[in-house]
Formats: C-alpha cells, structure tokens, sequence
C-alpha cells in the first residue's frame, strides 16, 4: 500500500512541474482554469482519481470474445492473437502492463508480440476473461460513448502510422504500432478530471495544435504529458512513454513526430481540420518529401485495400449508410434509432446485414471499410 501511495504522489508531482513550467511560458491570460470551473478541488486530486479509473476502461465485447476465441485453441496462431489484442486498447494496456511485470530476462517488452510471448496463451486468456467490457446496446458508467470513438481514432492513427512508416523504411513498426494505439491515452484522464473537457476546454480549437494549445492554456498541461506520465506509473517503458509524451510538441523528432503526423492524418482522413503547414514541416522531420506525403493523403482513405476493390459498388442499402453514418460519428443505437424513427433492434438487425455484406466483424472494421472504399 506504501508502494502505491508514494508512486501515485510522485506522478501527481511529476504533472504539477509540467503544469508549472507550461504556466510560465504560457501569455498571460484571465481565464477560468479547472479548479475554478468544478468547484475548487485541486488538480493533484482530480488526476489521481483519474489514473484510477482508468483501470476499468472497458473493451468493446466483440473484441475481447474474438481474443478468447483464439487462445482457447489448442494451438492458437501467434499472429491472430496479437492482431486482436492490437485491435482494441483496452486489451492492449493491461497486457503490456502485466508482461512488464513478470519474472523474466530480458529488456522490456514494448510490443505486443513480445507480450503474448512472455505471457502465454492462458496468462492472456485469464486477463481477457477479467477484462470488462462494453457494447452499444447496454450504455452504462462513467464513460458513456468514449470507448468506440477513442477506439475508432486510436485505430485510424495507427493505420496511418504503418503507412509513415512503409514510405521511410522505419524499422520499429510492431512498437509503433503500440504508442500510435496510445498516444491519447492521456485524454482519458483528462476527460474524466475535468468534468466538461473537451468541449468546454477547446471551445473553438479546430485543429490539433489549436487544442493543445488550449489545454496547456486552461489545465497548465496537455493530453500528450499526461499520457506519458500514466505510461510511467504504468512502469511501462520510456520507449513508449516519450513519444507518447512529445507527439504534440512542435520540435517533436522520431517516433513522437511520426505519431504526431499520423494523428494529423488521421484527422484529416475523417474530414477535421488540420494545419497544412504544420502536417508538412513533421513529414519532412520524419523524411516524407512533398511528393510523398500528397501520395499518403491520396492513399489513405483506401489503406488496406486494392484498386478492384475501391471500384466496387457499394452493397449496402440507402437505410444501411444512414445507419452506419451516424455509427461512424459515434452515436449509439439509441440515438440512431430515435432519429431514424426506428426501433433498437431494427437498428441491430441493419448493423448484422452490413456486417454480412462487407465482411466485417464489428462496427470499427465496418466504419473503416466503408470509409476506404469511399461509401461513406
């Protein structure tokens, strides 16, 4: 118990000297800060109860039923198993937390390949049978609709990680793939600090730099600095925890300006705003040319497919797309089915069809698909 209470102590004090020193080099500003907005309880206090939250974020159901349908083979393929503990970040965390705490030789795992062998197949089948998970029909807790949209995002990052990463040759992919999963891990602590964020933190902010910008300005810290503080107090590796950290940051070099570009492309890749000067200046720090990176914008709402299949027809019925558009902005089938004058279980019905009709397994892969193929 003395172990935990001093370490949590130390990452509250470790976030109070980035908030120190951001404040200094903040313009100074009258602005209604955090502890004024929620009634004066102190940032320190807010953030361990944070950090502690965090720990229940769930997975989405399917997610972790595909991971325990794998390792409950005799021989389950290595391969399957780390792309489905890759394909949701409340699976991937707990993983890379419990492989960094076993008895083993050896660096520290930062992948998670390297996990799933150090573990086994029934370590990891025992962690997803504890892990807790959600779905879009039983909407409860304190996260409401957070874990599909930061799942959604986390992933569109990672597949424009991979892309960065085939155009430079980058070598160290399997943990790229791990901090471009991560790399807003941050914004859940801060979501469920401040009570209001993001909205009432980034107000007008459009683009990515522009919210940072406003989260140093009204928090005295941003998302990327708490993501690195948590991987820490996670005893996770600094090869994770500081490009986690330093994604934002205008000097951001290596990994940590390869996230920051691929986040903008993600972004981009869903219609938000993006600052073309700023997406430019990070693909030359990471070796893209102009050429290349129009070539990756080009490219990237069709990542992972081919050119027959970008020229298909789409499926899917009119009603369909107007189910899967609002899915894809993150709305639940509550809210769906109310504004199509449905019933939820009409709602459920389209979602399988499409499922069916594009060979998808959940509504991540279906939004994703349909958006490569240009039906959304």
């Amino acid at each position: 118990m003395r172990t935990e209470t001093t370490e949590t102590t130390a990452t509250t004090d470790e976030i109070k000297a980035r908030r120190t020193a951001s404040s200094e080099r903040a313009p100074t500003r009258k602005v209604a800060t955090a502890k004024e907005r929620d009634g004066g309880e102190g940032h320190g206090r807010r953030l361990t109860k944070a950090f502690d939250a965090i720990e229940a974020f769930p997975a989405l159901v399917e997610s972790r039923d595909r991971l325990l349908s794998l390792v409950g083979q005799d021989q389950p393929p290595i391969g399957d198993v780390v792309a489905a503990v890759e394909s949701d970040v409340a699976l991937l965390i707990p993983l890379l937390r419990l492989a960094n705490r076993a008895p083993h030789a050896g660096p520290r795992v930062e992948t998670v390949h390297e996990a799933v062998t150090v573990l086994g197949p029934h370590t990891v089948q025992t962690l997803a049978v504890r892990v807790r998970t959600f779905d879009f029909f039983e909407r409860s807790g304190i996260w409401e609709t957070v874990p599909e949209r930061f799942r959604l995002h986390a992933l569109a990052t990672q597949k424009a990680a991979a892309m960065i990463a085939s155009e430079i040759g980058y070598e160290e992919r399997d943990r790229l793939t791990v901090t471009s999963l991560l790399h807003d891990v941050g914004k859940l602590i801060l979501l469920h600090a401040y009570p209001g964020y993001p909205a009432q933190v980034h107000r007008d902010a459009r683009t990515p730099e522009e919210r940072v910008r406003r989260e140093r300005l009204e928090l005295g810290v941003d998302h990327a600095v708490v993501g690195g503080v948590l991987m820490r107090r996670w005893a996770l590796p600094n090869s994770l925890a500081a490009p986690i950290e330093r994604h934002h940051h205008d000097d951001a070099e290596g990994e940590a300006a390869v996230i920051r570009l691929a986040d903008m492309l993600a972004h981009y890749a869903r219609g938000g705003s993006v600052n073309s000067s700023a997406m430019m200046k990070c693909a030359r720090t990471v070796g893209l040319d102009a050429t290349q990176l129009r070539a990756v914008l080009y490219e990237l709402p069709s990542a992972g497919g081919t050119r027959q299949r970008r020229s298909e027809p789409c499926p899917l019925s009119a009603r369909e797309l107007a189910v899967l558009r609002p899915l894809a902005e993150g709305k639940v089938y509550k809210q769906i089915a109310h504004e199509l004058g449905l019933s939820t279980s009409t709602i459920r019905t389209h979602l399988h069809n499409i499922y069916g009709k594009i060979g998808a397994v959940d509504r991540a892969q279906a939004v994703l698909t349909a958006t490569e193929r240009g039906w959304l």
